[in-house]
């Protein structure tokens, strides 16, 4: 089944506009991602897709593939959905094009998942909620889900209410913007105008349990950072700092 994996690199930021090409020590946070993309082993290839000339051409000088799509895609779902156009792929992963530190095994996982049983329409991740102001942080989004890990809802907002105290397992997920798709799926995903859960919350992952999806949700400990501002750069680089201390 072949699976690729598609970065999506737009130039206009609202917090750190062409942050793509922003230098992390040393290398453009594109290069990063595309890297560490290039790691997993589930992939039979990967793909930039952006809307910027100076991204591709700085994709194009490490050696990796871009492909140009339109400007005025309003998510990177529909960026990744013209990307592969015409390339051979039943199943896409969707990495953010904003982080450096995502874990090729986590990757894997998914492409994995989506491989090996054709009844899941898409896959996404989740980590641990541990911290009570992440817990209560909109921008944080939580996710439940049901048997076989079977997404049934994500939001903003604190979910499950928990009305008693429990003393068993972790219940409150934070929702990871990484997907693995049926190619079909994804194709009947951006076909379909956005659902009013999706218009309330503005989680387009909520169009897709709307249309019935079968999503499934690895557990994982390895949260990532994306970088949104420039602080967020400084804090990326000491960890690969770190990281390239300890690998010397």
């Amino acid at each position: 089944m072949r699976t690729v994996g598609v970065i999506p690199a737009r130039w206009g930021s609202t917090r750190l506009p062409g942050k793509s090409l922003v230098d992390i020590c040393g290398k453009p946070l594109v290069q990063w991602v595309v890297e560490a993309v290039e790691r997993a082993e589930k992939l039979d290839d990967v793909l930039v897709a952006t809307d910027d000339e100076r991204i591709a051409e700085v994709v194009n000088g490490i050696g990796a593939k871009v492909v140009m799509t339109r400007a005025d895609h309003t998510t990177g779902t529909d960026r990744i959905a013209e990307a592969i156009e015409g390339i051979d792929a039943e199943v896409v992963v969707n990495i953010q094009g904003d982080e450096p530190l995502i874990e090729p095994g986590l990757i894997d996982k998914l492409a994995e998942l989506m491989q090996g049983d054709d009844s899941w329409d898409m896959a996404t991740a989740a980590v641990p909620i541990d911290d009570e102001m992440e817990l209560n942080n909109p921008s944080a989004v939580k996710v439940v889900w049901g048997d076989e890990h079977r997404a049934l809802y994500f939001s903003r907002s604190v979910i499950p209410y928990v009305r008693d105290a429990l003393d068993e397992g972790r219940i409150h997920w934070r929702h990871l913007g990484i997907y693995a798709y049926r190619r079909s799926f994804l194709e009947r995903l951006v076909a379909t105008s956005p659902c009013l859960l999706e218009k309330a919350e503005k989680l387009e992952q909520l169009r897709a349990l709307c249309i019935g999806a079968r999503m499934a949700v690895v557990e994982t400990e390895d949260a990532g950072m994306g970088v949104d501002t420039s602080e967020d750069v400084k804090v990326v680089e000491m960890i690969l700092k770190s990281r390239i201390s300890n690998n010397e």
